[in-house]
């Protein structure tokens, strides 16, 4: 038998990655094996955990903002004060 994390990943997990993509209002490289796949799925599910679609998240903020409250994010997204410049010639604010 195949190690399934090594074979190429399944027309079912593609399809579930590309509905669970739609949702979140994210991206996604396509995986090469079904592991990575599977860790795709499990990345994007978690998203869905938070209970917002995307534009349900950009309202949410933009209420947030009219009353003075901090918005929701995603863990990952970069913050404003952690750039500066813009476009081609942006560069990290701090350096590790």
């Amino acid at each position: 038998m195949a190690n399934t994390n090594s074979a190429s990943p399944t027309s079912k997990q593609l399809a579930y990655l590309r509905a669970l993509a739609a949702r979140t209002g994210t991206s996604f490289t396509n995986p090469r094996t079904r592991g990575q796949a599977s860790r795709e799925i499990t990345r994007l599910k978690t998203l869905t955990s938070t209970g917002f679609t995307f534009a349900e998240l950009q309202a949410e903020n933009e209420a947030r903002e009219l009353n003075g409250d901090v918005p929701l994010s995603y863990g990952t997204a970069v913050g404003e004060h952690e750039i500066d410049g813009y476009g081609s010639s942006a560069t990290w604010s701090h350096r590790p």
